[in-house]
């Protein structure tokens, strides 16, 4: 197997439908960079899965009115991954916990191995359990004040600060399926101390590319002295361990998701040594810039460590954070009802939380979809007008020419290395490349507009249809260059042009179309839908 970049998403936890949340985070981004990088000739594996394992998924269940957590993962398994179809989000491997053979025992012998080695030790210490309930709470059976930040939070991580919790720690705790207030309990657990991997995690927070917040959590946590992190849980959900005395208790979800992402690659061994890149928001931070890195480190396969972070931040909907456990969302399989594909994910990139919070709103997406139909639909279509007019249908004779089309070539030519940097590794910023897109849009309608008054000039013709053969030349650029954001309208315009698909974002993109050649019509609107 040649060297390949390996993109991650972290797998999505299915309690409930994929939001716009979820679509301006990992998901679309991480598709975006896939496309990219294949068009360009570098191989490259996308890979995520479902997160069947979350506490989350039977606490649902129950608030549900007593659906199963098997019955609640398999009914939003479902429309989670028919909302990355439809979307257009394509993965080369999904893993599904529940279904895949063999998932089971690679989670549980990697979870042995490390205990074996002594990187995982046994550890009373107190737990919350709730009388009323007869349950260990853990994770998504308990909710109290973070004890880092005195935000509200779950069991075991709080979403707000990105720092882990021992559930025990929360502040005025409280049962999440029945309200009453828990007592603590000793409990005997398995324990990942992440202090012995203080060193090495430094060592690799120097190389590998993340942003500054980020950075913060990382360093904060060292600075604080890395704690233990609880590996196993007393509950009926999820993966058995497989350490002698602890077979009924599951693994927790999130030390299980390290091996997993392994599993979704293929054995270790098979690794090609090429870069990875995870995708994933704030919130899951610390696990995957401490608590995977630090398996990894410890495990004997020496599993690849990222050579990039790709982290969003929250984002909004009416203030508040989208949230599928607290219903306050719009989902998105509701949403592609609504808007076309393609533009829904123009607009998230554009609107993408990347450094900051965003906030999404209906009337701004409203806002994209009619400057995409006017302005980026409307010069297409007054441009395959008037060659149907003009030039019968054809690409014009004459090839571009002259002061104005070099201008705009060179504009172009600089746009084309802008957007590689945009949509590449080591700059990846959608919400750049989005408005660079729109840039050459802007541009070659600009120029489509000033050249038109060349048909009444007289003898005028050959620089009319000069300027037809430039936009074209524009038109056929862009089909390459916004297919990673807007794959199937990419694809219309590139078969309207004549052109095959998957060519790299690059200036060879911009290349005059041949003299004569057919254009086949456009189906209507091509980017606004």
């Amino acid at each position: 197997m040649s060297a390949a970049t390996w993109i991650t998403a972290t797998p999505p936890t299915p309690n409930g439908d994929l939001h716009l949340g979820h679509m301006a985070g990992p998901y679309i981004a991480g598709d975006v960079l896939r496309r990219f990088l294949a068009a360009d000739g570098v191989p490259v594996r996308y890979t995520s899965g479902l997160d069947d394992h979350q506490s989350y998924v039977p606490v649902r269940g129950l608030k549900d009115g007593g659906r199963t957590g098997e019955e609640v993962a398999d009914g939003y398994g479902a429309s989670i991954t028919g909302v990355w179809r439809r979307a257009g989000v394509d993965f080369d491997t999904l893993s599904l916990p529940r279904q895949d053979a063999g998932y089971d025992a690679y989670v549980q012998g990697f979870v042995r191995e490390l205990y074996e080695q002594g990187h995982i030790v046994a550890r009373t210490r107190p737990l919350p359990w709730c009388d009323s309930c007869e349950r260990w709470l853990y994770e998504a059976y308990v909710a109290g004040g973070c004890p880092h930040c005195g935000s509200s939070s779950n069991g075991n991580a709080c979403e707000p600060c990105g720092r882990p919790n021992d559930c025990a720690d929360l502040s005025d705790p409280v049962c999440v399926p029945c309200g009453a207030t828990p007592r603590l309990r000793d409990c005997e657990r398995l324990y990942f101390p992440l202090a012995p991997f203080a060193d090495r995690l430094a060592a690799f927070w120097g190389r590998v590319a993340m942003p500054p917040h980020l950075r913060v959590l990382c360093e904060t946590m060292l600075a604080a002295g890395l704690p233990e992190i609880a590996v196993s849980h007393p509950g009926d959900w999820g993966l058995r361990t497989t350490v002698p005395g602890f077979e009924e208790q599951r693994i927790y979800v999130w030390f299980e998701m390290g091996p997993g992402y392994l599993w979704q690659y293929g054995a270790p061994a098979d690794h090609p040594g090429g870069g990875l890149v995870q995708f994933f928001g704030f919130d899951n931070g610390y696990f995957h810039a401490l608590l995977f890195p630090a398996q990894f480190l410890a495990h004997s396969s020496r599993p690849p460590l990222p050579e990039a972070f790709v982290v969003n931040e929250f984002y909004r909907l009416e203030g508040l954070k989208f949230s599928t456990s607290r219903r306050h969302a719009i989902w998105a399989h509701e949403e592609l009802e609504r808007t076309p594909a393609d533009v829904l994910r123009f607009h998230v990139l554009a609107d993408r939380p990347d450094g900051r919070q965003t906030s999404f709103s209906t009337e701004a997406l409203g806002r994209t979809r009619r400057h995409l139909s006017d302005r980026w639909d409307g010069w297409l279509a007054r441009l395959f007008e008037q060659i149907g007019k003009d030039c019968d249908g054809r690409v014009p004779d004459q090839p571009p020419a002259g002061p104005a089309w070099e201008l705009l070539r060179d504009r172009l030519t600089r746009t084309a290395t802008d957007l590689r940097e945009a949509l590449g590794v080591a700059g990846f910023d959608p919400r750049r490349a989005t408005a660079l897109l729109d840039e050459v849009v802007g541009c070659a309608d600009d120029f489509g507009h000033v050249h038109a008054h060349e048909r009444d000039r007289p003898n005028g013709g050959d620089a009319h249809r000069a300027a037809l053969a430039a936009q074209l030349a524009a038109a056929a650029a862009l089909s390459a260059w916004a297919a990673p954001v807007m794959p199937h309208a990419a694809a219309v315009l590139s078969t309207a042009l004549g052109l095959p698909e998957g060519r790299p974002v690059d200036a060879d993109a911009l290349r005059p179309l041949p003299a004569g050649a057919p254009l086949g019509p456009l189906p209507g609107p091509v980017f606004g839908g």
